[in-house]
């Protein structure tokens, strides 16, 4: 059981740090899919106007950046919360965890 955690944990940081070292040798800078859609946009039709503007925007990109993780860890809370959840039901009534687990998804 840990040799099999120790290598999802390894797995998971060559997944989190292999695109890094991958993307820093060509040297571009990474920039988010709004961006290249904005450039690609310009790129065709240079008297492009827009239609609808943002009600806010955050000052900075740390800021931006900030409340799209903040978002992703809620939705990412709110699933564990879920699944964990039936799988305490399940548990309770004496069924596997395992089917909890097929009875959500499906």
């Amino acid at each position: 059981m840990m040799k099999r955690n120790l290598l999802l944990l390894l797995a998971v940081i060559v997944l989190a740090v292999g695109p890094l070292l991958i993307h820093g040798r060509d040297g571009a800078e990474f920039t988010g899919s709004d961006d290249q859609a904005e450039a690609m946009i310009t790129q065709i039709q240079p008297d492009y106007q827009r239609w609808a503007v943002p009600i806010w925007e955050p000052p900075s990109g740390e800021i931006e950046s900030l409340l799209f993780a903040l978002q992703a860890a809620i939705g990412a809370g709110l699933l564990g919360y879920y699944f964990g959840r039936r799988r305490a039901q399940s548990e309770a009534k004496g069924g596997s965890a395992p089917n909890a687990l097929q009875d959500a998804v499906h």
